[in-house]
């Protein structure tokens, strides 16, 4: 277990510390760590080179850390803590699970001693960041919470009606309620967070950034924009303008068969760019003020950001594996009533499988910083020659069995698992990308500290 979880960079879920005697820190990972997505801390190894050092007197060292996880952290929270031997030398293991707290530094108190886990490094969380942590703990969504300075006739009934109807069905106040439109709060009614960001008449101005920022750039650099466009009408009527707007900007190709029969293709497919525009929507976090979802096209790609990384206690290899967590538990009920979703957690698959039958190479899902992006590309998937079966079978099966079995693989580690070098192992990483068996994930496409997981599409 050791020599694998050495191939693997820090990142979001797992940390190296060469010892104790900084136990602040360790502390502090291991409370970022229970805050957001749990984690692996290993004692004993050094961060930058991954050189096993071992722990001197570990049971000694053991018996410190659980008395300062005990002493330090509030509230109570202790971690499963392992001593593990490697090449001979003791190692301490910290299985940290993901748990609603928020937890914190008793000695800083809950405003300065909370911290959070953005990449591979721990952060204090800002204000947002807390009041989103305790939202989580007593399991309240950020638009499900009553609007007490708004009024019911603040909701735009007559775009409400309208929209239901198009799927034959009306709405009624008990109905408005039952999907948290409304929401009562000291024996009151109110129009919730959810229902004013929907069809709020003044929407903008209680949340300034739900708009969706529309950009089309020259070439593939953001350097020089050629068009651009600014929704901010109501989120359900967004999505249409922003798929015109996607479609107005990307390229048209043609197929002809028979004389006079042509064909028109986007450059695009077209439920790729629905569902990621979708998904954006639905999983944005429109408590974080300043943010906005945007759509940024260039020559051969689209990225579609929006604001609030991955929900808490949730990974990107989880999402892509077909598992979901709502984040907007109001905006998710309307849209499923208005039959524009389906089933949660199958909008990655869709864009997978939409681009893979497009003939394009796969997309690329991001968790950046506390943005989450979906990159779909316009290059097509290049067509490789056969090759002998025993020499494809062999190395292909070799890392489907590895990454089945430890999750994910880096580029070094597919060299060592071949025995070939870097540049061949990364040239037939990119092939199984291409063939749609494996997706990268990472901070970036060019990131050097990504990692491949098996793409499942359900």
């Amino acid at each position: 277990m050791i020599d694998e979880i050495l191939k693997q960079h820090e990142g979001k879920t797992l940390e190296f510390k060469e010892n104790l005697q900084s136990l602040q820190s360790v502390i502090k990972a291991i409370i970022a760590f229970a805050n957001t997505a749990g984690g692996t801390i290993i004692i004993g190894i050094e961060d930058a080179t991954k050189k096993i050092v071992g722990v001197a007197d570990v049971l000694k060292e053991e018996e410190r850390l659980a008395s300062a996880i005990h002493e330090l952290i509030v509230p109570l929270f202790m971690p499963d803590i392992q001593i593990k031997s490697h090449d001979g030398k003791a190692l301490l293991i910290i299985n940290v699970p993901h748990s609603a707290g928020p937890y914190y530094f008793k000695s800083l108190g809950l405003e300065r001693g909370t911290y959070v886990r953005l990449g591979s490094t721990n952060r204090i969380a800002d204000a947002e960041k807390l009041h989103a942590l305790k939202n989580f703990a007593r399991n309240i969504f950020f638009d499900e919470i009553p609007n007490i300075h708004s009024k019911i006739d603040d909701i735009d009934w007559e775009i409400v009606q309208k929209l239901f109807r198009q799927v034959d069905k009306k709405i009624n106040p008990p109905q408005a309620e039952t999907l948290g439109l409304l929401t009562k709060y000291d024996s009151q009614v109110f129009p919730s967070n959810g229902a004013l960001l929907l069809f709020g008449k003044n929407h903008l101005t209680l949340f300034p950034d739900a708009i969706i920022r529309c950009a089309r750039f020259w070439g593939d650099e953001r350097n020089e924009i050629i068009d651009q466009m600014d929704i901010d009408i109501y989120l359900p009527l967004a999505l249409d303008e922003a798929i015109k707007f996607v479609k107005k900007n990307s390229r048209l190709s043609s197929e002809f068969s028979g004389l006079s029969r042509r064909k028109d293709i986007p450059q695009y497919p077209a439920i790729a760019i629905r569902e990621a525009i979708m998904n954006a929507i639905l999983h944005a976090d429109y408590s974080v003020r300043g943010v906005y979802i945007s759509i940024a096209i260039f020559d051969e790609r689209i990225e579609i950001t929006n604001p609030g990384g991955l929900p808490f206690g949730f990974t990107i290899e989880e999402a892509l594996t077909g598992y979901s967590r709502i984040r907007n538990r109001v905006i998710a009920k309307v849209f499923q009533q208005l039959e524009w979703i389906e089933q949660w957690g199958r909008g990655i698959g869709r864009i997978i499988s939409a681009c893979d039958q497009h003939g394009l190479i796969p997309p690329m899902f991001e968790e950046l910083n506390d943005q989450f992006r979906v990159t779909i590309y316009g290059y097509k998937q290049r067509k490789q020659k056969p090759k002998p079966r025993t020499e494809s079978t062999s190395w292909k099966k070799k890392i489907t069995e590895h990454i089945k079995k430890h999750k994910s693989m880096s580029t070094k580690e597919a060299a060592q698992l071949w025995s070939v070098t870097s540049r061949t192992a990364r040239s037939r990483l990119i092939k199984l990308v291409e063939a749609g068996i494996l997706a990268k994930t990472g901070t970036s496409p060019q990131d050097p500290y990504g990692v491949y997981v098996l793409k499942k599409i359900k």
